[in-house]
């Protein structure tokens, strides 16, 4: 696993074995996990999204602590993912980044507590599947505008984002900063902390 430029974020590189039959690969380890990432991948939900062309999702979070972190692969077709730092007092703040999930490559991200997560669709029926440390809880998940000029994320020209009535109505970065939605980094590390014990 490869650490991304913020920290809490890893994207994981496999190595596909091809031949006549077709391919096979790793896509999770928990010893190599828990190497790269200094914690265990706890699961407590697995989800499976299928997206037409252009379908945005997200920029999703949820209340720290718990949150929920994400490992995830696209498994049929490609997506354009993002992982968004919206820890308030963290050095990367409002930054993100992007990888390419695709069933070619077969790259999957890591997006810690805490963090943003969305992505968008790059084919028809892009699928994506996604192990969770947490459940799904409405309470405590929260959404930004993922078109907010602020966070200015580069979405891929020529796709014409398709978002849900939720996210197209979320806050912006600033508006979720200013409601009190966004997490505080110090409570991020300590969290992260007490998971590595």
């Amino acid at each position: 696993m490869r650490s991304l430029g913020i920290e809490g974020a890893w994207v994981f590189e496999p190595e596909v074995f091809p031949d006549d039959r077709g391919s096979f690969h790793e896509w999770f380890r928990a010893e190599s996990f828990r190497e790269a990432t200094g914690r265990p991948l706890a699961l407590s939900q697995a989800n499976y999204s299928v997206s037409r062309r252009g379908t945005l999702r997200g920029v999703h979070f949820a209340d720290v602590p718990p949150s929920q972190a994400k490992y995830l692969k696209c498994v049929k077709g490609a997506v354009f993912d993002v992982v968004v730092d919206i820890r308030v007092g963290s050095p990367t703040f409002g930054r993100w980044e992007s990888v390419i999930l695709d069933d070619r490559d077969h790259r999957a991200v890591y997006v810690s507590e805490g963090l943003g997560h969305a992505f968008m669709a790059l084919t028809d029926d892009a699928t994506v599947v996604y192990l969770c440390s947490e459940g799904y809880a409405p309470r405590r998940e929260h959404g930004i505008d993922p078109l907010d000029p602020e966070l200015g994320i580069d979405w891929p020209a020529g796709v014409t984002p398709l978002l849900s009535d939720k996210d197209a109505t979320a806050p912006t970065l600033s508006e979720a900063r200013r409601q009190g939605l966004l997490p505080a980094y110090e409570e991020c590390s300590r969290f992260y902390t007490r998971l590595q014990a």
